[in-house]
């Protein structure tokens, strides 16, 4: 069904040339030895895994499903998938990124958000499997004891275990406040946790010996709402001393949810009848420890969704060369043919130079916080990783939604290339289409997500994140302000930055008067300081094509092209939801809730 070649010049252009990662990376010792060669082979090989092995399982596994034995307890993926992970393992892919302290072989973030680019455009089912072992990992290398670490991070490093969150309960999604999955104490350091979870993305499957649970619960006595959870590891089997699997835990899946998109992915309802587990961390203190594993989860959505998008366009532009429809408006473009590629057609364009902007914008906006992960986690000076750390925690609720909301525009545009033909599975089109909307609702929705931005991340510190990002832009801005080949690029994005603060100064002002004001501008919002970043990173990205445009390399003059058309057609919709923004509570709120 359709194809998929990874990107890479378009990655090495973001890597090498816009974030200049090589010189980035000598200035933390744990990767100052991985060069551009190194870069270029894990990129080469991640290529071939990924649209060789897992590609031509994307389409099977939607038809096919995952499949649930009740009355054994287990769960089927699709075919192909078990064989296609231990490949995966046996590849080594699993360690990228992971500490060689357990077996990982220590390359930086960067490269690993490359590589699961790569996985989410050939196979999102499949790498959600995968890659929430990644956000277990974390959350016990940050927060597990000694001998968690060493009985169990071995064991997600090299894949031979995978992990899971558990968090949402039938009567609670977002709000965790409310769970009531319950744990109590033993005599020998272990916990019995009672209770039920749904949505349980890759909560039960064939593909891994063994699978990690991160289970939410309260403790007895706990505090009331969220200040009373308390987070657990339980394992699908309890491991023996030497790391062996030993003995069936008593949480089992009862249904896996059927679902409009990532059908190849199983999502459980998982039951916990009295399962033994291990606390992570202190008591009461859980929501503090599972943060990791969310905010690995929500940079990991985004990238989902980048993947999506670039996966859609691509096979859009392939079906636009090849699709004759009609003559073009301005005159006939290939007389040898009863008709014009449809690709000749400025609204096709469009709607192609739409995904395509979508996606090399995100490509470059997530690895520019994948490197600042790896600066927060590596770099010498304990201010540096400071601000680092600032700046991911700004940008990740903007990665989430932003990327997401895109790959939902990106993927219908794509998907309406084809026509009659776009809606019609064979395709493969509206499978890219109906996974990408999920990745708006799961791991907070895209709301939640804008209320972080400006309630917790902005306003709960008066704006001081967000101006260090401005004082950035500012300072491009200045220092480009009177290039004149640049000024199409430098001007709306100042103009943009000076606007994005005096929003933000009079959202914070209404807020003070009423919280409901945050609620009803987060949204828009949000998009608009998106697109604030995409501006700034666009920018960056014209300023090296146009130095390098008369090289013969046509890549700089794409690349031009396409940042024109995003300032052109998709930067103005910051004008339009400014407004949107301003236009205050009072047009949600004033409607009684029994008139509607």
């Amino acid at each position: 069904m359709g194809q998929y070649v990874a990107p890479i010049r378009d990655m090495q252009f973001v890597l090498h040339e816009f974030l200049k990662v090589e010189e980035q990376l000598k200035e933390l010792p744990a990767h100052a030895e991985t060069d551009a060669d190194i870069i270029n082979q894990v990129l080469e090989e991640g290529a071939k895994f990924t649209s060789e092995v897992l590609f031509p399982l994307n389409h099977s596994g939607d038809r096919e499903g995952c499949k649930h034995d009740a009355q054994a307890k287990t769960v089927t993926t699709p075919k192909g998938f078990k064989e296609a992970y231990k490949q995966y393992v046996d590849g080594g892919w699993a360690a990228l990124a992971c500490d060689p302290e357990f077996g990982g072989q220590g390359l930086p973030v960067v490269l690993n958000n490359s590589f699961y680019e790569m996985l989410n455009s050939s196979n999102q089912a499949w790498t959600m499997y995968p890659g929430l072992s990644h956000g277990a990992y974390e959350c016990l290398k940050e927060h597990g004891t000694d001998e968690q670490k060493r009985l169990y991070l071995p064991k997600l490093v090299s894949g031979e275990w995978t992990g899971t969150m558990c968090l949402t309960e039938p009567h609670c999604g977002t709000d965790l406040g409310l769970l009531r999955s319950k744990a109590i104490p033993n005599d020998d350091g272990s916990w019995t946790i009672t209770g039920n979870k749904i949505f349980i993305s890759a909560g039960e499957h064939d593909m891994s010996d063994n699978i990690l649970h991160l289970v939410l619960a309260r403790v007895p006595d706990a505090p009331e709402g969220s200040k009373g959870i308390s987070l657990f590891l339980v394992p699908k089997f309890l491991p023996n001393d030497d790391g062996s699997v030993g003995e069936r835990n008593p949480i089992f899946c009862g249904a896996i949810e059927e679902k409009m998109g990532i059908h190849g992915n199983s999502t459980c309802q998982m039951n916990l009848d009295g399962a033994k587990g291990w606390i992570i961390g202190q008591p009461n203190k859980g929501l503090n420890a599972m943060f990791v594993f969310m905010n690995a989860a929500r940079l990991g959505v985004g990238m989902q969704s980048l993947g999506l998008t670039e996966v859609a366009y691509q096979n859009a532009l392939v079906y636009a060369k090849d699709r004759v429809q009609m003559r073009s408006l301005s005159g006939v473009k290939a007389p040898d043919k009863p008709a014009d590629p449809i690709i000749v057609h400025p609204d096709v364009r469009r709607m192609l130079l739409t995904a395509k902007a979508y996606a090399e914008g995100a490509r470059a906006f997530s690895s520019y916080v994948a490197l600042q992960i790896d600066r927060e986690l590596n770099h010498p000076d304990e201010e540096v990783r400071k601000e680092a750390a600032d700046e991911v925690a700004l940008l990740t609720p903007v990665i989430k939604a932003f990327i997401t909301d895109n790959a939902w525009i990106a993927t219908s545009e794509a998907m309406q290339v084809y026509g009659g033909h776009g809606y019609i599975s064979e395709w493969g089109m509206e499978q890219y289409v109906r996974d990408a909307r999920i990745n708006l609702i799961y791991e907070g929705t895209n709301t939640i997500q804008s209320l972080d931005l400006l309630g917790r991340k902005i306003l709960m510190d008066n704006g001081a994140k967000l101006r260090k990002f401005g004082e950035k832009v500012r300072a491009f801005v200045e220092e480009n302000g009177t290039d004149e080949a640049m000024s199409e690029f430098v001007t709306p994005l100042g103009e943009l930055g000076e606007k994005v603060g005096k929003l933000t100064m009079e959202i914070g002002m209404k807020a003070f008067q009423n919280q409901d004001e945050v609620g009803a501008a987060a949204v828009p919002y949000l998009r608009v300081v998106g697109h604030l970043v995409y501006s700034y990173f666009f920018a960056q990205m014209a300023k090296i094509a146009l130095e390098k445009k008369d090289s013969g390399d046509k890549f700089y003059e794409a690349k031009l092209q396409t940042t024109r058309f995003y300032f052109a057609r998709l930067y103005p919709e910051t004008a339009m939801l400014i407004r949107q923004a301003r236009s205050g509570a009072a047009n949600l709120m004033a409607l009684d809730a029994d008139l509607f």
